[in-house]
């Protein structure tokens, strides 16, 4: 049975929101599952949703790093960069990390930093600024660092396809190693040594690590080259875990093989606050340990990510490899009222966004253009807008008062639209100065002039491909709960699953012939709600943005009528309580 034959949950083929809702798993296999793993059904149902073999079942549900962890060697270059790093540090040579700005770029960035710390080495940090200098390596940045003297440049979730840069490079004699893990063409930029799984001649079969994957590996290669050139680092490997997990839970890579590992045991690393940088960003932002996926990817991430985006863009990887706890409160304030700036920043866009997206709300993509929209900022609200009207959304900003007048866009996909291969056939047809990507996003710069013949393409191109995904659009749900069945074993059961992210969705339950008890807006457009059966037992949650998803009218007016209700569950713990919240997501008439 294919997942498009899996039955209809709670017989619900539209919902408020228009989307049929179907179950995850062949429940006529559910049985037979539970039976021979010896597992609860729930626990089954979860697993089998996730396409978990039985023989599987032991190593998801308690992933190690034993068990999980490839050998180094098996990265095409990995042994060869760590002998070459090794080479000069011992020689005394200047080297640079060069990383990108993001999460993913910074706790590579640090894990470096700190690890070199334990041999007495410190590396030097070079982030470009997204605004100004945009992404990967330019021959500015490699001519700048040659001047400087730096021996060697190591680049950090970047570099893979910046040929122009790394031809430079190697014709000024600046040596570079690339640490990257994007997808990357059949020919290699020139590099000392390139280690990326996503290469095409590398038969690691690890190209869904993060860069912070990629980069313990290598650490895990320069630990054993050290020692067996005599040499001690006074760093254990498993106290950049931490870091190794924030960057592949932030960059959205799926949390299967070996990247379970990383993050079930990172996050254990993590709430050690042992990292003075995650512990002065947690106290700024009220949050306490244990930290979850959740922490990782709405609370830590997007406070480090706000540097690149609108502040210092080097900010996040010296917050994270500070071992000075001045320093450490005095990055983790900034980058808090940093966030602060985005988000107020994000809200303007958003709503003069919103405002021009409703004239192209019939069409198969969304592209709106505006001068003065922030390009650190496109692409929250291309995600949001994508989320809103149900379609791919490119977001453009628009400068007039560069040399040569620019648009920049950011766009978001839906699953079966390739946004990313749409965006390089724009580019290939003359209609973009830039642009590429993967299946569910893509950036791009243009001449401001060409927008209209830009979206004319995108559409016209894409338009199929739109109607079929939205034809074939579900909410997937993994099994249906009662709200008297809501415990503290059953989120147990359901945490033994996770983590949760990319890869390994969030589950979704769903709860029957529910009548809205209670229910009131509250600042930011969210509505609170309890929700109870007829046997007495109440449902307490949050909609989140209700008023864009058009929730919030079905339970401010609800009435007598009663709904089925599909949505997240939480485990809260607030002043020593444990509450569970549910956070809906869709509803439909019972």
């Amino acid at each position: 049975m294919s997942e498009a034959d899996f039955p209809d949950c709670l017989g619900v083929t539209s919902s408020i929101r228009g989307r049929r809702w179907r179950l995850r798993h062949d429940p006529s296999a559910l049985e037979e599952y539970s039976t021979e793993s010896g597992l609860p059904l729930l626990q089954s149902a979860l697993l089998l949703g996730r396409d978990v073999a039985l023989s599987e079942t032991a190593n998801f549900l308690m992933p190690t790093l034993r068990n999980s962890l490839p050998d180094p060697s098996s990265l095409k270059d990995a042994d060869k960069a760590a002998g070459l790093i090794l080479d000069h540090i011992i020689a005394g040579k200047r080297i640079s990390l060069f990383s990108d700005y993001d999460v993913d770029g910074g706790t590579s960035a640090a894990q470096l930093i700190r690890w070199g710390r334990g041999l007495g080495y410190e590396f030097g940090l070079y982030v470009p600024d997204r605004v100004k200098e945009g992404y990967g390596p330019s021959e500015a940045a490699f001519g700048q660092l040659k001047a400087e003297g730096v021996d060697l440049v190591i680049t950090l979730d970047c570099g893979a396809a910046a040929h122009s840069a790394l031809e430079y490079a190697d014709a000024i004699e600046l040596p570079v190693i690339v640490v990257d893990h994007h997808q990357m063409g059949e020919v290699p930029p020139p590099a000392l040594a390139l280690v990326n799984p996503n290469r095409m001649d590398d038969t690691s079969e690890q190209g869904h690590l993060a860069a912070a994957g990629v980069t313990f590996m290598l650490l895990v290669a320069l630990h054993r080259e050290a020692r067996a050139r005599d040499l001690t680092n006074t760093v254990d490997l498993k106290s950049l875990l931490g870091l190794t997990a924030l960057g592949t839970v932030c960059d959205v890579v799926p949390l299967r093989g070996v990247n379970r590992a990383f993050v079930r045991q990172g996050l254990k690393v993590l709430s050690s606050n042992e990292n003075i940088g995650v512990q002065a960003l947690a106290d700024v932002s009220s949050a306490y340990p244990p930290y979850t996926t959740y922490h990782a990817g709405f609370v830590l991430g997007p406070r480090i990510n706000a540097g690149g985006r609108i502040g210092s863009a080097e900010m996040g990887a010296r917050l994270l490899s500070t071992e000075d706890s001045q320093q450490a409160y005095g990055y983790a304030a900034e980058l808090d009222r940093v966030n602060l700036k985005r988000r107020q920043m994000q809200d303007r866009i958003l709503e003069e966004a919103l405002e021009a997206a409703q004239a192209q709300s019939e069409e198969p993509v969304i592209i709106v253009a505006m001068e003065d929209w922030h390009p650190g900022i496109i692409g929250i609200v291309a995600g949001r807008l994508k989320d809103r009207f149900r379609k791919p959304a490119i977001v453009i900003g628009i400068d007039r008062d560069a040399a040569e007048p620019i648009a920049k866009g950011s766009g978001r996909s839906i699953n079966g639209v390739d946004l990313g291969r749409a965006i390089s056939a724009a580019e290939e047809a003359g209609l973009l100065l830039s642009g590429g990507g993967h299946a569910m996003a893509g950036g791009l710069s243009a001449d401001p002039d060409q927008i209209d013949a830009f979206r004319t393409f995108i559409c016209e191109r894409l338009a199929e491909d739109v109607t079929t995904a939205l034809e074939n659009e579900s909410s997937k749900v993994d099994y249906v709960l009662s709200p008297s069945s809501l415990t503290d074993d059953l989120m147990r059961v359901i945490d033994s699953v996770g983590p949760y992210g990319a890869g390994n969705p969030q589950p979704v339950f769903a709860f029957a012939d529910l009548s809205v008890t209670y229910a009131q807006r509250t600042k930011g457009d969210h509505v609170r709600f309890t929700l109870s059966d007829q046997d007495g037992g109440n449902l307490k949650g949050i909609c989140f943005r209700a008023g864009e998803s058009g929730l919030d009218e079905a339970l401010l007016m609800a009435g007598e009528q009663r709904f089925h209700a599909i949505g997240r569950l939480k485990t809260n713990v607030w002043q020593g309580r444990t509450s569970i919240d549910f956070n809906l997501m869709d509803l439909a008439p019972a």
